[in-house]
């Protein structure tokens, strides 16, 4: 009875200090005249194949760093793709000098960015969502 106690207790307490996973959302800039992409714009955008919003202004893309949970999510859900996956398609595109991958940074400076400057676009957790921006795609579960 006395490890049973102290299991619920450290269960508790991991479970309390472990941030929820709240699901990945695409965003842009509050101040943008966008409302909303469907999962097609957000593929053509994030993969290089056109770089403008559903108004007609430029798209700039950003990424979060190659190592993170939530890039392999995004593309995981979005694409059903592996990061690995993803970098080989980069590779033979920018081989070809066709187009450059979104700039990869880490979540908070995407958040940041994209909060200032209404070209931007990325993606983050929705639990770190802010008023300063807006959600504009949400990725399945």
């Amino acid at each position: 009875m006395k490890y049973f106690r102290l299991f619920m207790l450290l269960f508790m307490s991991l479970s309390v200090s472990l941030p929820a996973h709240a699901g990945l959302v695409v965003i842009v800039s509050a101040t943008s005249p966008v409302e909303h992409l469907s999962r097609e714009d957000v593929v053509n955008i994030f993969m290089g194949r056109y770089r403008k919003l559903p108004d007609g202004s430029m798209a700039y893309p950003l990424d979060v760093n190659d190592d993170s949970p939530e890039r392999r999510e995004f593309y995981k859900k979005l694409l059903d793709k592996s990061i690995a996956e993803i970098n080989a398609y980069w590779s033979r595109l920018m081989f070809s000098g066709r187009t450059t991958p979104p700039k990869s940074l880490p979540p908070q400076d995407v958040l940041d960015i994209v909060a200032r400057a209404p070209g931007m676009v990325g993606y983050v957790d929705r639990g770190k969502l802010r008023n300063s921006v807006k959600v504009v795609y949400e990725l399945p579960d």
